[in-house]
């Protein structure tokens, strides 16, 4: 068995991971070229790190362990790449995906049928429209539209259009009208979605206080302070320690503008 192969076998779940995140490699063909990439970072860094472990005398021993870490890691990082690309799509689904829901139910209660309203939502507005297009493109090869929908939900990274078309195929294969499940997962869509405004607004207000704190408060006083009793023990003060302390500023000011990113809800309103 290659090595390709024997690192194929230790991913069961990244065949389902590339077709949920849309990659059209195959398992082979992924490992394959993360393990190219990686080895061309590993030796890098061998070249780079023996140059710098070689200015006294040769040592060899060092930028082979660096060499070998990095590959390591970059192959690593070349497969977990698959999931945050899973998690960025089921983001993006999920900002509008009680929009492409209402339409969808708004086309049902006018009386159009199921498959038109799946037509009509695949060319409406919003990331969730593909996976509608996907499923006629199914049914356009001669799937019936239980086992389409039964695949795109398999396939979607988001949970709550997953919970749409699991509810959709559940009414289809009871017999009862699709409506009625489709209109109470968008209510419970809609109701998590309004807890985690909540939420928000109670980590909004900590983070609010920590960042007056931490990056307005304490820094300007801080540097009152520090001026203060540098020119009375006579302590030499240069651009480049006011050039260290202004980049530490930006960096609490940017990790506060990550914090306050990463917090807000995953919707639009």
């Amino acid at each position: 068995m290659s090595l390709v192969s024997r690192l194929t076998s230790r991913q069961p779940n990244l065949k389902k991971n590339l077709r949920i995140a849309q990659i059209k490699d195959t398992p082979q063909d992924y490992v394959k070229k993360s393990l190219k990439s990686s080895l061309m970072m590993g030796f890098m860094f061998l070249i780079l790190s023996f140059l710098v472990f070689s200015k006294d005398e040769p040592k060899i021993g060092m930028p082979i362990l660096l060499g070998v870490v990095a590959t390591f890691f970059f192959y690593t990082l070349s497969i977990k790449k698959v999931e945050v690309s899973i998690r960025k799509k089921a983001k993006e689904i999920d900002r509008g995906v009680l929009f492409a829901g209402r339409f969808l139910l708004i086309k049902l209660n006018s009386g159009a049928p199921l498959i038109n309203a799946i037509e009509e939502a695949s060319k409406s507005y919003g990331v969730a429209s593909q996976y509608f297009g996907e499923i006629m493109r199914d049914m356009e090869l001669g799937t019936t539209i239980e086992n389409a929908l039964e695949k795109a939900t398999e396939y979607c990274p988001s949970k709550h259009l997953k919970k749409i078309l699991f509810q959709m195929t559940n009414a289809l294969k009871i017999g009862i009208d699709v409506t009625e499940f489709l209109d109470a997962t968008l209510d419970e869509i809609s109701d998590e979605q309004m807890l985690e405004i909540m939420k928000y607004g109670k980590k909004l207000s900590s983070l609010t206080m920590f960042f007056m704190l931490l990056a307005i408060i304490v820094p300007s006083l801080g540097m009152t302070l520090f001026v203060v009793v540098a020119s009375l023990v006579s302590i030499k003060l240069d651009m480049m320690l006011f050039l260290i302390i202004a980049l530490i500023l930006a960096a609490i000011q940017f990790m506060f503008i990550t914090l306050f990113r990463s917090a807000r809800p995953n919707m639009e309103v």
